[in-house]
């Protein structure tokens, strides 16, 4: 009974946070923070669903515990080369009062404005007739 308990908190606790996750993606203003949105608290989210399983269903540890360890592995890489890339390609970003700590180490972009975008539906939408193609970005 106690067990089954814990299990249940622990599948609700990791909905919410998965929730919270989303929520963050949703809401937040730029790439880094949703990354960090997305990684941290899907990760802790997925992680405490997992335990969830785990202690509901002890005949099969394997398959939680191997999900659990990919995850842990493999999203602090994703996030690394995600947040890299979005800083190489120029992305904006907000909260950097102390100046940008990456300056002069890693070539950047300069990130594109308002008016360097250019937006036109096309083929690629599956939508007839409607142009060219979808480009966002300097040409």
């Amino acid at each position: 009974m106690i067990r089954v308990s814990i299990a249940v908190f622990m599948l609700c606790a990791g909905v919410a946070f998965i929730a919270i996750a989303g929520l963050g993606v949703a809401r937040l203003p730029d790439v880094f923070q949703r990354m960090h949105s997305a990684t941290k608290a899907g990760g802790i989210g997925s992680s405490l669903v997992m335990v969830g399983i785990l202690l509901l269903n002890v005949s099969s540890p394997i398959t939680p515990l191997l999900t659990i360890a990919f995850m842990l592995l493999t999203l602090s890489v994703s996030s690394q080369l995600l947040g890299r890339s979005a800083y190489l390609s120029g992305a904006s970003f907000r909260g950097m009062e102390r100046g940008d700590a990456l300056a002069g180490v890693l070539p950047r972009r300069g990130a594109p404005g308002p008016a360097e975008r250019e937006v036109s539906l096309g083929d690629d939408t599956g939508l007839e007739g409607a142009g060219d193609g979808v480009r966002i970005g300097r040409d």
